[in-house]
């Protein structure tokens, strides 16, 4: 048969992944081509995409130390633990990947068994420190080793499903060796303790307490932590979106306070006046965004995180632009310039998509626009940007007053000869 390859192609295609259940994808090309860094682990590989490359291959020793000290402590079986994978998991844990896995049943239970109780030790240890083996530990008693770790766990591609960790957590050999005197925790809360020095969280596990939606992995939960508490209704018709930057908002009278919210969204423009919440830069903080604008355009039918982005690229586009919001402690820089600050900004909105009839902001850059478009402001700022450049030169001022005295001194030399005139008539 002429078309007997194909044909066997056909029948060796495994049934079509729903949708729903698939959270774990590659990022697009036109993502990773901008940065490729952002999105690649630099300490340890979780789940299919990274495993085998060789900077990482140190970590699996860790990995399978964490495994053997969890068995250790626990006394559950090996095997035990392989057949929670088999047995119940399997199918569902591969359908999670956005790929097909081509690894034999062998090779991928001991892979999903070696990331997930390392990742389990890993929550476990940071919250409770009396569980680290002081001489043994060869990743906490490691300058920050730990905080690399940190870094590659909201990697998108570097993901386990949180239901297999759930699984591994709650068994009562595990729960019986935690140090605890309360309830015992869940994995969202030791995942909370985990990333609780990073701002993305700012308190907000009660968010995800009342989370609607199962939380997929550690990429997800960060997304949920950025998440605005109220969803404002879409705008009714489609319009051009855009908003004038912070430099053009200082010319024409608008002032810049830092917002008390703990919620990055919460943006506001009331009497000339846009309220900001903290804005803190970091090293970090373009792969994590990064991450969490991938997994929303693979997974998630709101675009909230690609939207705030947006916003700031709009708002703060050059070094003055950033000048005047860490002027009004809005942002908290932690990078070596401010370009380098402008330039994360706008290089986070490359390669974004905006959807005009769902963007969050629109009603922001409906009233900032609406503001500048007034006619005091606009001439507001045709007197800033002539006037007040022409007095920052001091030689300037000084011929631009003596310039001002001479014509009030003409002026009133006008007005004494008038009255003097009309006084002599007045005698006459």
């Amino acid at each position: 048969m002429l078309l007997t390859d194909l044909e066997n192609k056909l029948s060796r295609l495994t049934p079509f992944t729903s949708p729903s259940s698939c959270c774990i994808f590659r990022v697009p090309e036109r993502l990773s081509n901008i940065n490729e860094r952002a999105y690649t682990p630099q300490v340890v590989s979780i789940g299919r995409f990274h495993r085998g490359k060789e900077k990482l291959k140190f970590m699996e020793v860790e990995k399978q130390r964490y495994l053997k000290e969890f068995i250790d402590r626990t006394k559950i079986k090996l095997e035990e633990l392989a057949n929670l994978i088999t047995v119940d998991m399997e199918a569902r844990i591969r359908s999670c990947y956005s790929e097909e896995i081509p690894m034999d049943r062998k090779t991928f239970v001991e892979m999903i068994l070696l990331d997930s109780i390392f990742i389990i030790e890993v929550l476990l240890r940071n919250t409770y420190p009396t569980l680290i083996n002081e001489k043994q530990d060869h990743i906490f008693k490691q300058p920050y080793l730990i905080q690399d770790i940190w870094y590659d766990m909201w990697l998108l591609e570097n993901q386990i499903p949180f239901f297999v960790l759930d699984e591994f957590l709650n068994l009562n050999e595990v729960v019986s060796t935690i140090p605890v005197e309360t309830d015992f925790p869940t994995i969202i809360y030791l995942t909370y303790k985990f990333f609780e020095s990073l701002e993305a969280v700012n308190g907000k596990l009660n968010k995800l307490a009342y989370c609607k939606e199962e939380v997929k992995h550690f990429t997800d939960f960060l997304r949920i932590c950025h998440l605005p508490s109220e969803r404002p209704p879409r705008p009714r018709e489609k319009k051009v979106v855009t908003a004038p930057s912070v430099t053009q908002l200082h010319q024409v009278g608008v002032k810049f306070k830092l917002s008390q919210s703990k919620e990055s969204f919460d943006i506001k423009f009331e009497r000339r006046t846009l309220h900001i919440p903290i804005l803190k830069l970091q090293l970090e903080t373009e792969s994590l965004f990064r991450n969490l604008i991938a997994f929303e355009q693979r997974h998630c039918t709101d675009n909230y995180i690609n939207d705030y982005v947006f916003i700031l690229h709009r708002l703060v586009n050059t070094p003055k632009d950033v000048e005047l919001l860490v002027e009004n402690q809005i942002i908290e820089n932690w990078l070596s310039d401010k370009e380098g600050v402008s330039t994360l900004i706008n290089n986070l909105s490359r390669g974004t998509t905006l959807n005009p009839q769902n963007f969050y902001f629109s009603k922001l850059c409906e009233d900032l626009g609406e503001y500048c478009q007034q006619s005091s402001s606009k001439w507001r700022a045709i007197l800033n940007e002539n006037y007040l450049t022409y007095f920052k030169a001091p030689w300037s001022a000084i011929s631009a007053a003596a310039a001002t005295l001479i014509i009030l001194l003409t002026v009133l030399q006008a007005v004494f000869s008038v009255l003097q005139v009309e006084s002599q008539q007045n005698k006459c």
